[in-house]
């Protein structure tokens, strides 16, 4: 089992004037006993993971003015996670040199704002009948990359164990990023995160952990607190405290946990981990992710009116860095007449973002807090469907999110059609602020019984000869809208179809805009009726949106786009319309039988039928 932390190893370079008993500290801890002859240098040190206490391949390094030069302590200060400074406790210049050449040097290397954590260790305790500690507490709080100071002799054996793991410590539990010791408080990058976990685990939304809630906190990081309830400010005063015994390590498993790094920012696999999308496949919420979203929703609307407020909203989100949608959702979903999202356009919106973005929906997802278990990420709450090459072959599909391209010439009514998808009249949308509206809308529905989603993207066509982008064709089902009562819309729609759609395998349906107003008639070799007579599309479909919104249009394009390859009892019937006259005897004996099978069938009906009659 790995480190916890993800970090493969800890490397350990000890550093300090000659003679201060940085060799004899390495083969004292490596022979357990204090060596009579001290080599210039001891050779680098690995200590196997299973041997230390977090499980971490530990490499020690030696350094030795006396056989290596700058260059080769500038190497190493690069190559190191941790450095330990080492001083002899009875000797004041070692000390001095801590501030005067080690800790400007090392800045200077590394930088004045580094991250290499430093531990100070004065050896050669067994010397001297006091501590070095009020000397050194001084220079700890002048250099905030100093974790810690260990006072041990490598002659007696004191500390020794703690040195090497008190170094380890500093690189898989750092103070800095979380503490900040001139202060006396955590860090604002650690507060933000603690409060994140902390609106997570805070399942009813009522600022306060309770037992169920510090007992599931408990089951998720391993290191919880029994008590009758807790506050965010009580949360955070807590890990101050964790922090001021030396418990670093309990708070960086909870924030490790909830997908924080050592920098404390959301780790990039945490927010969006590999997800393959083969070509001609979608993404799709699965059952755990709307179960996720669902109960999101419902924490977070306080008053239970079935919507989220702006404020509501605001607090769902708290713990992200943004919104992940803007004042436009009001024209892409469902809301209530104030304009507040509904569940049901919530939902609506994470489907339209699992669709057209789901790696944003991965990272939101990781923000929110979908992330419970260890074994567990984001890719349980997503589907990856079949490619659409192979439900059409296998004449059946799962998916339940379709994409409909609704193309037709500017003016021909597309954005009211859109708007009415969502429920919005006329009326309403004359309200509508135009800024705020999107190529989109989604909305869910009924398909047989069955809940599905259409996700409806307009298309402008702005001249005959314009031409479809390859995006703007691939879609489950194409709505070619004109404006019936404008004598020239039609011809720019049915030249598209004719262009682009008459060989294609997309479903077709032509609507016809504005029904309330009398049609005109269409300046084209066709009419619209007849046009889709002839190329075998289903009936014209009349659509307005000036009072009732009906939905058979809606259906029917989602119908079509869950069931391309099942032909409706209209299209076989205009199929036989248009059969040819077949050439082949066999084709009449095969129609003349039928025929007289079904006569035959009818007289035995009719003498049951009269035999009945009879014994009345």
């Amino acid at each position: 089992m790995g480190p916890k932390n993800g970090r493969k190893d800890v490397r350990i370079l000890l550093l300090g004037e000659p003679g201060v008993g940085k060799t004899s500290l390495i083969l004292s801890l490596v022979s357990e006993e204090f060596p009579e002859e001290v080599p210039p240098r001891a050779e680098e040190i690995t200590i196997p993971a299973d041997v230390t206490p977090e499980k971490v391949p530990t490499n020690i390094v030696d350094y030795s003015a006396q056989e290596q030069g700058e260059d080769s302590l500038i190497v190493e200060i690069h190559k190191a996670n941790v450095i330990c400074i080492v001083y002899a406790v009875d000797d004041d210049d070692t000390i001095d040199k801590i501030t005067a050449y080690w800790l400007p040097f090392i800045q200077e290397q590394l930088g004045e704002n580094h991250l290499v954590p430093v531990v100070l260790v004065g050896n050669k305790v067994d010397l001297v009948e006091y501590s070095s500690l009020e000397i050194i507490l001084p220079i700890m709080n002048q250099y905030a990359e100093i974790e810690s100071c260990v006072e041990c002799s490598a002659k007696t054996l004191k500390n020794i164990s703690e040195l090497f793991y008190y170094a380890q410590k500093a690189v898989l539990h750092p103070t800095t990023p979380l503490y900040t010791t001139e202060s006396r408080d955590l860090t604002e990058k650690c507060k933000r995160a603690l409060t994140r976990i902390f609106k997570i685990c805070d399942y009813d939304n009522d600022g306060i952990l309770s037992d169920y809630e510090l007992n599931q906190f408990q089951k998720n990081v391993d290191e919880g607190i029994k008590n009758d309830g807790l506050t965010l400010k009580g949360f955070l005063f807590l890990h101050i405290l964790f922090i001021q015994r030396g418990r670093h390590e309990t708070t960086w498993t909870v924030v490790r946990k909830f997908g924080y790094d050592d920098n404390m920012q959301l780790s990039k696999d945490y927010i969006n981990p590999r997800l393959v999308v083969p070509p001609g496949c979608t993404t799709e919420l699965s059952h755990q992710g709307y179960h996720f979203l669902t109960t999101l929703f419902e924490k977070y609307d306080q008053d239970k009116d079935g919507c989220l407020s702006p404020s509501e909203v605001a607090d769902l989100f708290s713990t992200c860095p943004v919104i992940p949608w803007g004042p436009e959702v009001i024209n892409v979903v469902p809301t209530n007449e104030n304009g507040w999202i509904t569940l049901q356009g919530y939902l609506a919106q994470w489907t339209l973002i699992a669709a057209l973005d789901v790696c944003r929906l991965m990272e939101f997802l990781a923000y929110l807090g979908y992330i419970t278990t260890p074994e567990e990420n984001q890719l349980s709450a997503i589907i990856v469907t079949r490619e659409k090459k192979l439900d059409l072959q296998k004449r059946q599909t799962s998916r339940n999110v379709f994409h409909c391209q609704v193309i037709g010439p500017q003016g021909a009514g597309k954005s009211t059609f859109m708007q009415g998808f969502i429920g919005k009249t006329l009326q309403v949308q004359a309200s509508i602020n135009k800024a705020q509206l999107t190529p989109y809308t989604i909305n869910s529905l009924q398909v047989y019984g069955q809940e599905k989603y259409l996700l409806l993207h307009e298309v402008d066509i702005y001249g005959m000869n314009d031409t479809l982008t390859p995006p703007e064709l691939y879609c489950d089902v194409v709505c070619l809208m004109y404006d019936a009562s404008h004598s020239r819309s039609f011809e720019y729609i049915a030249r598209l179809f004719l262009k682009y759609f008459s060989d294609s395998k997309v479903p077709v349906l032509i609507v016809g805009s504005k029904a309330d107003i009398p049609a005109a008639i269409q300046d084209y070799a066709l009419q619209p009726m007849a046009f889709c007579s002839k190329y075998k599309l289903p009936p014209l479909q009349a659509f307005t949106a000036n009072s009732t919104i009906r939905k058979d249009a809606y259906i029917k394009l989602a119908t079509m786009a869950a069931y391309p390859v099942y032909k409706p009892a209209w299209k076989l019937l205009c199929q036989s319309r248009h059969l040819p006259m077949a050439q082949d005897s066999t084709v009449w004996v095969k129609a003349g039988i039928g025929m007289a099978a079904v006569a035959l069938v009818s007289l035995f009906l009719v003498k049951i039928i009269k035999a009945a009659s009879d014994n009345r």
